[in-house]
């Protein structure tokens, strides 16, 4: 089953880091794969554009199914191997509902991170504004102590409860991806216990990023959050 799929896809991106936790979780290894560089606009080559018209990774196919939305397939992944490694989608009408509800607002925080971290890479310098990176600081700030006080209230140690579902496939890389910045842990206890937990699970562990492993944490942009 792995060899018929293909994903092409990136280090440290959270829409990548998901499809390749869901692919662990499911023991699906084996699969072809190829890591690309966004640096060198690799992403942006004729192998990429052929599956993903975007020029965005993931680029991810099973058969002759191409899906190159992270979510939808995770989704697909977990769907079509039910039976196959751990169980994903929770039985459980409740624990279901919470865990539809984090994923897609999971698409939420990662927006108003990406508006944070990528502002002044993306923005040419002159055309920069500290209003607008005040606004964008402001709304991620909000954002985090949502999710924060989402882990302070919650029943169990995973987003949706007491089991390990989508909704920590998706949202996790995420996460990670905020503390790589330097988020303070001090400040968001909840989420630092969430993130540091969740490290030597082993679909995150063996997909962690491997840019991550050869370097240091990025700039402290998020270090004031």
């Amino acid at each position: 089953m792995a060899k018929e799929m293909t994903l092409l896809w990136g280090s440290g991106s959270p829409p990548c880091w998901r499809v390749m936790i869901a692919l662990e979780e499911k023991n699906l290894q084996g699969y072809n794969q190829k890591l690309l560089s966004f640096e060198k606009g690799e992403h942006k080559s004729a192998e990429v554009m052929a599956m993903n018209p975007r020029g965005q990774l993931p680029a991810f196919k099973h058969k002759d199914y191409v899906l190159n939305e992270s979510n939808g397939a995770c989704f697909y992944l977990a769907n079509q191997f039910q039976s196959q490694g751990n169980k994903l989608i929770p039985d459980c009408p409740a624990e279901q509902a919470m865990m539809y509800q984090r994923m897609f607002e999971g698409l939420t925080l990662n927006q108003k991170m990406a508006d944070v971290i990528y502002y002044n890479w993306k923005v040419p310098e002159g055309e920069r504004h500290d209003s607008a990176l005040k606004r964008n600081k402001e709304a991620l700030t909000t954002e985090v102590n949502l999710w924060e006080g989402y882990l302070r209230k919650g029943s169990g140690k995973f987003l949706a409860g007491n089991n390990f579902s989508l909704a920590d496939v998706v949202v996790y890389p995420s996460i990670a991806y905020l503390f790589r910045f330097q988020l303070c842990e001090e400040r968001y206890p909840k989420l630092a216990a969430y993130y540091n937990s969740l490290k030597e699970r082993p679909s995150i562990k063996k997909s962690w990023p491997p840019t991550w492993l050869e370097t240091s944490d990025e700039t402290a942009m998020l270090k004031g959050i």
